[in-house]
């Protein structure tokens, strides 16, 4: 796979359709969990949706921290001769939060509080990846059908000679 086939296999583009299917899915995981807020987080740390509320805490900031935690893990995962761990929980004193690897490029992160328990909130989050993953084997299907957007021949030379205007 060459550099532009790779780029194009990794990056993650939803659409508004997938957005909307992808936050019935967490809002459904939320009613039967019990659970306070579910985000979709790439593995680079950006927030792709969420589901629910917690207004004390920074969404931006939790997502790349969820990702920064889960690379962590993974290396310590391949230390112990495992590809990588599915699942990751925190405990704390009143909030806590499971991480769950989707397909190989997003994570569930869960966010919850002693009002359920973590056997709920695994066996949910269990179905709604392998539901959420069902998605996005659809989105990829119509990406790859649909193909990579092309850009005319003459893009390069208009750009280049746009750019030459701007700094002469």
């Amino acid at each position: 796979m060459n550099a532009n086939e790779k780029l194009r296999h990794d990056r993650l583009v939803f659409y508004k359709d997938d957005i909307d299917a992808i936050d019935k899915v967490l809002a459904e995981f939320l009613r039967l969990s019990g659970s306070k807020c579910a985000l979709l987080v790439d593995k680079e740390g950006h927030m792709v949706t969420k589901q629910g509320e917690i207004k004390t805490i920074n969404m931006d900031t939790i997502s790349a921290l969820v990702a920064g935690s889960f690379a962590a893990t993974k290396e310590m995962a391949k230390l112990l001769g495992e590809e990588h761990f599915s699942a990751l929980f925190h405990q704390g004193e009143r909030d806590n939060i499971q991480l769950s690897l989707v397909g190989d490029r997003t994570l569930l992160t869960i966010l919850f509080d002693d009002r359920t328990t973590v056997g709920m909130v695994r066996l949910y989050a269990a179905e709604t990846c392998k539901k959420l993953d069902k998605l996005f084997v659809t989105a990829g299907k119509r990406q790859d059908e649909a193909g990579a957007p092309s850009l005319d021949s003459s893009y390069g030379d208009n750009a280049k000679d746009h750019l030459d205007n701007l700094f002469d």
